[in-house]
């Protein structure tokens, strides 16, 4: 299944932002920075990839869920749905 791309531009963002929080703790690295500091940021970075995972996999569900084919159903249920399978997946990280 093929996922629309402009369905997925809040992933896309949360993987741009790792990458650069990636780069950073590269950085931090290089430079001899704090253990303290290098963790949080690369913690931070896991985040951002964990929540870009989740996001793809309900937007996923959800096309599954709907039945892309069988005519979707409105942009606003279509949100709300997803959100809410984004939310279940967070809650079991």
């Amino acid at each position: 299944m093929e996922l629309p791309a402009e369905e997925l531009k809040g992933a896309v963002n949360r993987l741009r932002r790792a990458q650069g929080q990636i780069s950073g703790v590269i950085g931090m690295i290089e430079q001899g920075r704090s253990c303290e500091e290098v963790v949080t940021q690369l913690a931070a970075a896991s985040r951002a990839l964990d929540r870009a995972g989740f996001a793809i996999i309900a937007t996923g569900l959800e096309h599954c869920l709907t039945g892309e084919s069988e005519g979707a159903a409105p942009q606003m249920e279509r949100d709300e749905m997803r959100a809410k399978l984004e939310k279940l997946f967070l809650s079991l990280a």
